[in-house]
């Protein structure tokens, strides 16, 4: 199948055509026709399988039809972080490249201004974050009263980030006859119970088994002591001489001290996280895009909307507590149909983590050990024998004090 075939606009295949593009993803392919046919969606797809051409292709052919002054918004398309909203704008852009459509972008942590000043020239799509979005709502900057089309991107993680309230703020501004579109790589109750606040007889695609991980990225779990994950990370990047290497960890402190660390091992590291500017951010990611940083060590909200087509690793040095996170991780690789390898380091005592995450994905990782790094079992046994230990001595203490236990106390 060609871009042709979709009925898409030739100066959107002209765009997709200069861009490399041959043929439509199975997303797209299911879900551009249906899109163009008007109907609400709930998609579900990896990530890196090309959903934001998916979404955006058939509303910039819709709203080609009309593109008269004055400009007022006519489509929002919402993500979690600030970096997916910067790279979904530049898709936009060079989607649109060869027609008279204009796109803004809008997310904190930059000054508010600019923004703006770009919106009062005119804009048929905002891409936004839901929090900057409901500033310019209140500075009366944005005007959401003649939306036509309404995108959540990576729905999922809007959920996992709190944005529930700012959402119902959001829908309560926007006309009810619209055309709404939820994309998200994983699917839960929760994202389901939101569905249907949103949609309106939505039409459910899923190009592949629910919640999966990418096929072509290859799944190894390494178990060795907590205080040698660092030293395994610095050997594995060094011996193995990997270039651009995205590194997981859960907080932002754990980030920033990993990152100094791999540094003292000769290998040029920076951090990205939520309490660094934005400009701080940009850097970092520019010069790991650039290759002019070896590995760049992130929590899982900053790495959302990083889109490097060739990364080739992903070492998760911490597992995440949010199990559906490792799949958005490991979907950092192995995009646009590339291979990738994924490597997660798993300290004895994160064995529950591995389980939740082997739930998710309904299949089992095994877990090997790296020679050389092999976990100190005697001091797990020495662990499990104290965890024991005084186990027994606070049932003693229970029986002498006459508690009964097992039973619920009022």
């Amino acid at each position: 199948m060609l871009f042709s075939s979709l009925d898409l606009d030739e100066s959107l295949t002209d765009a997709v055509t200069a861009l490399g593009y041959e043929s439509p993803t199975p997303i797209q392919a299911q879900a551009i026709p249906v899109i163009l046919a008007g109907k609400d969606v709930m998609a579900g797809a990896q990530t890196g399988t090309g959903k934001t051409a998916a979404f955006s292709l058939p509303i910039l052919q819709q709203l080609m039809q009309h593109c008269d002054e004055p400009r007022p918004i006519r489509a929002l398309i919402l993500t979690p972080t600030r970096e997916l909203a910067q790279q979904v704008f530049e898709s936009l852009v060079s989607y649109a490249l060869y027609t008279q459509l204009r796109v803004a972008v809008a997310y904190g942590g930059v000054s508010i201004n600019p923004q703006v000043a770009t919106i009062e020239q005119g804009v048929d799509v905002l891409v936004a974050t839901p929090g900057r979005l409901l500033d310019h709502i209140a500075k009366g900057s944005v005007d959401v009263g003649q939306l036509q089309f309404i995108v959540f991107d990576e729905a999922d993680r809007m959920l996992d980030l709190g944005f529930k309230d700012e959402i119902n703020r959001i829908l309560k501004r926007i006309p009810e006859q619209r055309q709404t579109l939820l994309f998200s790589a994983t699917f839960d109750d929760a994202l389901f119970k939101l569905s249907k606040t949103l949609l309106n007889n939505p039409e459910l695609i899923e190009v592949s088994e629910r919640n999966a991980a990418a096929t072509q990225v290859e799944q190894l779990v390494y178990t060795v002591d907590k205080n040698r994950k660092r030293e395994l990370t610095s050997f594995l990047i060094g011996s193995k001489n990997w270039q651009q290497v995205l590194i997981f960890t859960r907080t932002k402190q754990t980030a920033d001290a990993l990152a100094k660390e791999i540094c003292k091992d000769g290998i040029k590291t920076e951090s990205i996280h939520g309490d660094k500017s934005q400009g701080a951010r940009e850097r970092a990611l520019s010069e790991f895009k650039q290759g002019k940083v070896r590995a760049l060590v992130a929590t899982d909200v900053a790495a959302r909307g990083i889109d490097i087509i060739d990364l080739k690793y992903v070492i998760n040095y911490e597992l995440p507590f949010v199990a559906e996170d490792y799949i958005h991780r490991i979907g950092r690789t192995g995009r646009a149909g590339n291979s990738g390898l994924a490597i997660s380091l798993m300290s004895p005592n994160e064995q529950y983590l591995l389980e939740a995450v082997e739930k998710v994905l309904n299949t089992v990782l095994l877990s090997q050990w790296l020679p050389g790094y092999e976990p100190d079992l005697t001091k797990q046994n020495l662990k499990e024998q104290r965890s024991s230990k005084g186990k027994q001595k606070q049932q003693a203490r229970n029986k002498a004090l006459g508690i009964k236990t097992g039973r619920k106390r009022r």
